[in-house]
């Protein structure tokens, strides 16, 4: 969502795909807009475990920048492109309720294990998706910004794959896409893995052959595929119109998670 051909073909896509029947709902991350407004405005990110560090200060920007920026430009550009998108946060009709996030890093098994705070990062507690319904059944695309809502007003942050997971099995999704920039699951050859089952990921979590930021892409297609969504896929989004070319090829450009 960087490249501005890209992000046409992008909401040319979405809109087809509600054209035809499909009821698209699209959940967006935003790490380099809101890297780029934090170095204007002189914060440091700072990055725990792989996550960024969230305090006050951040988590007005981030959602700023998800809510406002981000979210508005996906919008926009979806309704050039003659469809009808609507923003939402998970603010928004209590879409998704949240609560703080604590990390738990073991470094020696004769030790207790580091306790972790990140600030205002959070998970998914629940997910309401009646205002999804009600949008979707009235012709609009809901474009949703992964910030949730803790019990008592909190407002968190929380990581769009995990949010895109969730809010697919509440809604019991035929397909759950992750878009990223990488091909998909690779073998030891580097080549693509077209379809993976779930003990084939655990077997190469296990080698290492599944790593890094991977490692959190696969598992949630997983969590989506043993909880209602019927497939996963892991695509790369810098290929032209990937979203179609996964849904409606034979054999797809990314990766497909199932269980056996």
């Amino acid at each position: 969502m960087v490249d501005e051909k890209l992000k046409k073909d992008f909401a040319n896509d979405i809109t087809l795909l509600k054209y035809i029947g499909v009821n698209p709902v699209v959940i967006h991350g935003g790490g380099p807009q809101i890297n780029k407004v934090l170095d204007a405005m002189g914060i440091t990110s700072k990055f725990v475990r792989g996550m960024r560090y969230t305090d006050d200060e951040t988590m007005d920007v981030v959602e700023m920048v998800l809510g406002g920026k981000v979210n508005k430009d996906i919008v926009a550009r979806i309704n050039r492109q003659g469809g009808k998108a609507v923003g939402l946060t998970g603010k928004d009709g209590m879409l998704i309720t949240a609560e703080k996030m604590t990390i738990y890093h073991k470094v020696d098994e004769n030790k207790p294990p580091e306790i972790i705070d990140p600030g205002m990062v959070g998970n998914v507690s629940h997910i309401n998706p009646d205002i999804i319904h009600t949008l979707t059944a009235k012709g609009f695309i809901p474009i949703i910004a992964p910030v949730g809502l803790g019990v008592n007003g909190e407002t968190y942050n929380i990581n769009a794959d995990v949010v895109a997971s969730k809010i697919a099995a509440a809604l019991k999704a035929e397909r759950l896409m992750l878009v990223t920039d990488v091909d998909g699951v690779l073998d030891t050859d580097k080549k693509l893995i077209s379809s993976v089952d779930a003990k084939t990921i655990k077997n190469m979590i296990d080698a290492d052959q599944i790593k890094g930021g991977m490692i959190p892409k696969v598992e949630c297609a997983l969590d989506a595929v043993k909880n209602n969504v019927k497939k996963s896929h892991i695509i790369n989004g810098k290929l032209p119109h990937a979203v179609l070319l996964e849904l409606f090829t034979d054999s797809g450009i990314g990766t497909q998670v199932f269980v056996d």
